[in-house]
């Protein structure tokens, strides 16, 4: 038990490493790859509906959000969270949302692969058409 001290010493850590820290926190992308800021809805009539503004930025398509409570909340919820609740269709899929994100995760990786172009934007002129 002696008189030994412990200190605790934080990292030196320069103003950089503070930076990237709030950078990285700032901008948020969709499953850590694809970032929301460049996707625009085309249509007019449609950017009402479609949810891919500040609002909607998500890390994961997995808010918990209770969008059916009042008519026309579910516009407000992000389109890629509207698709993966679409999938849990069909008695062995129900409620299986986990699954769902998975799916649409490398669905996304898939449309990445082939395209080159960010699948969120993908599947926003996909749901134009």
């Amino acid at each position: 038990f002696g008189s030994s001290s412990v200190r605790c010493t934080a990292p030196q850590s320069g103003s950089r490493l503070a930076v990237a820290r709030a950078m990285s926190i700032v901008e948020v992308k969709l499953f850590g790859r694809w970032s929301y800021e460049d996707v625009m809805v085309s249509d007019l009539s449609l950017t009402d509906y479609v949810a891919v503004g500040k609002n909607a930025y998500t890390f994961l398509p997995h808010t918990q959000g209770r969008y059916q409570k009042r008519a026309f909340r579910k516009a407000l919820c992000p389109i890629v969270e509207r698709l993966c609740c679409s999938m849990m269709m069909h008695g062995r899929n129900n409620g299986k949302k986990l699954m769902a994100v998975r799916i649409v995760k490398h669905a996304f990786e898939i449309i990445h692969l082939l395209t080159d172009k960010n699948p969120i934007q993908v599947y926003v002129d996909a749901v134009k058409n």
